[in-house]
């Protein structure tokens, strides 16, 4: 009897986003196997297209002849069947094509990678794994939820921890060594755990934290830095034998023989929302997963996402939090008598600059800041008016003192500036960036070192000596054992931000800054009073995110309820609404004007919707995308081409909510 290939092809297009049948030609049968890649017709025999298997069936009752699979591109099984289950299951909850999710999944075809792994030794087994306690929460508390295959959203351990023994010690942080010690749990069991972090430094961090715990063979990196060729060994790889993935987006596609253990690090990071369609969060990824897997579920933070609040509000996630561990000694200074001096040009309080210079005779101080360069802006010395590029319209900035003006967005070399109100050609830098504030504390720490971190000097790593670290949010460097010392400097600029998750972030950049004090060691939060402060104060950082949780709801803002953005002509997108029917909660946000897309006439509209309705809406947009997308419209002047999308869809898209 003869097989029946069905496919999913590698298509952009909404239309073509279903399973595919083809023939299995007799010479094809032993490599035609689900999640190869293939060759296949489509509408005419001249036209091909690149497509995987997704299953093979015995041929039933077709109406007609099949077409036949043209070629097996490559024997090797690139696509796994869960990996093709979450794609499909993503991408009718995101309203998008599978492909789309296909290609954050599965690199570009590599052949050395594919004849390595076809050569392999299959009787080859990894080492065994020793399971290593997951410290700092209590006995066995995290161990048994792991075992149970439970799903918890786990308060991180808020200061460095060393994995290494007496002669060779490895710091990492508290966090990094949680999950490190819960994946020697799931490994040890010959189950895959699957862990995702934001960025590179995370990824860097947690794949030191893994290796003092586990044989290298048992780690598998996934990340935005690795080539295409190194993406296809790691996934083939993953597929052999029980792994740890780790990596930041792509890592939460990674296939896994048994999966015991999906886990996210900082889960409210604007870095893990996916820059291309479907756009989908990786949460929401993980999610979807851990549905459809039964793994565990772990989602660490010191200051969790409103979105995670929301699911312990509701006992779908249980609470974890360490237990006996000293938490940062979080000092507001908002009360506090302000310094003199270079001090207080640093916009360093009186008690904090002491507590600073004292601990820098001894070890490093982190004083983290808002903005990278000199000043965070500059303006016209005569006449006062903000400096903008003439070639974008951006702000301009300077990186160092005496430095060519630039601008912040393009980059652009603004030579020669004159202000277009005044005629005048002298700039001065008004607030204060990184630089700025080092030859600040210069001053104000005569003798110590001074050490800029921030976007264009990247450090991984400080040694455990007196210094006085300038970082900017996210870019903090580690220290063996922690800073003595953390100094918590432009809240206010940072608060001042207009946004939806505004309150998330800086908690979050706050919490994440003084958890790499070492124990014990005082965090001066500088100028911030209230309720966040005493958040802080107490490391009770749940309260915040239920505070913000119960205004979203009476809002109707998410994550109490979702989002969907329309974005095309008047016509689509109410057409679009119209079509959505009782399933929209509230009044639509808009259509409002869209100036910056390219696009005359485009306009956007945002309509809410509860997470029971989530299938139901997503279906509905996606055949309103489907029709518009397959009418052929004549372009004005008789061009028979086909015009642009009249209409297009994000959901959960959470840019509308957020100042650029």
């Amino acid at each position: 009897m003869t097989s029946v290939a069905r496919v999913v092809l590698d298509s952009p297009l909404p239309q073509l986003d279903r399973l595919f049948d083809y023939r299995v030609p007799a010479e094809l049968e032993d490599d035609c196997v689900p999640g190869v890649r293939v060759k296949v017709p489509l509408r005419t025999g001249a036209r091909m297209s690149d497509a995987y298997v997704v299953e093979i069936v015995s041929e039933g009752d077709w109406p007609g002849e099949l077409s036949p699979v043209e070629q097996v591109v490559s024997p090797v099984p690139v696509l796994a069947p869960e990996i093709w289950t979450l794609a499909r299951a993503v991408a009718d909850r995101a309203a998008g094509v599978a492909s789309d999710v296909l290609r954050l999944a599965v690199p570009t075809r590599q052949v050395r990678a594919e004849k390595a792994w076809l050569a392999r030794d299959t009787s080859w087994s990894p080492p065994a794994v020793e399971p290593t306690t997951v410290t700092g929460y209590g006995e066995g508390v995290l161990e048994a939820l792991l075992a149970d295959h439970g799903r918890a959203a786990v308060d991180a351990v808020p200061h460095p921890v060393d994995l290494g023994t007496a002669d060779d010690p490895v710091w990492v942080p508290g966090w990094a060594a949680t999950l490190a010690q819960a994946a020697s749990q799931v490994v040890a069991r010959e189950e895959s755990a699957v862990l995702a972090v934001p960025d590179f430094r995370d990824v860097t961090d947690l794949e030191r934290a893994l290796l003092a715990v586990l044989p290298p063979e048992r780690v598998v990196r996934f990340d935005a830095k690795q080539t295409n060729g190194q993406r296809a060994k790691a996934l083939l790889q993953a597929r052999t034998h029980a792994v740890v993935a780790i990596g930041n987006r792509t890592a939460a596609f990674a296939p896994a023989t048994e999966l015991g253990l999906v886990a996210m690090w900082e889960d409210g990071d604007a870095s893990f929302v996916e820059p291309r369609a479907p756009y989908v969060h990786t949460r929401d990824v993980a999610l979807v997963r851990t549905a459809q897997s039964g793994a565990a579920l772990l989602f660490l933070a010191h200051a969790r996402s409103t979105d995670v609040q929301r699911l312990v509000e509701l006992h779908w996630l249980q609470e974890v939090a360490p237990y006996r561990v000293p938490t940062p000694k979080v000092i507001p200074t908002a009360q506090q008598a302000s310094a003199e001096g270079f001090a207080a040009q640093a916009r360093i309080p009186s008690t904090a600059w002491r507590a600073a210079r004292e601990a820098s005779q001894h070890g490093p101080v982190l004083v983290q800041v808002a903005n990278p360069g000199f000043g965070t802006g500059l303006v016209c010395a005569d006449c006062g008016e903000r400096a903008h590029c003439r070639v974008c319209g951006g702000p301009l900035g300077s990186p160092h003192r005496n430095a060519t003006p630039q601008c912040r967005f393009c980059g652009a070399l603004a030579v020669g500036y004159r202000c277009p109100t005044c005629g005048g050609g002298k700039l001065k830098p008004v607030g204060q960036g990184a630089q700025r504030t080092a030859d600040e504390l210069g001053r104000a720490f005569p003798g110590t070192r001074i050490v800029v971190a921030d976007g264009s000097r990247l450090l991984d790593e400080v040694p455990a000596r007196p210094a006085v670290v300038v970082a900017t949010r996210g870019a903090e460097p580690s220290v063996p054992g922690g800073y003595a010392c953390v100094l918590l400097l432009d809240g206010e600029r940072l608060l001042a931000r207009e946004g939806l998750r505004v309150q998330e972030d800086v908690l979050r950049f706050w919490t994440n800054a003084a958890a790499k004090g070492a124990p014990g060691a005082e965090v001066y939060l500088v100028g911030i009073g209230g309720k966040l402060a005493t958040a802080m104060a107490l490391w009770r950082l749940d309260g915040p995110a239920h505070d913000e949780l119960v205004d979203r709801r009476a809002l109707h803002f998410p994550p109490a309820v979702r989002v969907a953005t329309l974005t095309g002509t008047d016509e689509a997108v109410t057409a679009a609404v119209e079509a959505l029917g009782d399933a929209v909660v509230g009044a639509v946000l808009g259509p409002v004007p869209v100036p910056e897309d390219p696009v005359p006439g485009t306009v956007r509209a945002i309509v809410r919707f509860p997470y029971a309705h989530g299938g139901e809406v997503a279906a509905t947009l996606k055949a309103e995308v489907i029709r518009r997308s397959s009418t052929r419209r004549v372009l004005p002047g008789g061009n028979r081409r086909r015009a642009a999308p009249t209409l297009r869809v994000r959901l959960d898209d959470a840019e509308p909510f957020t100042e650029v």
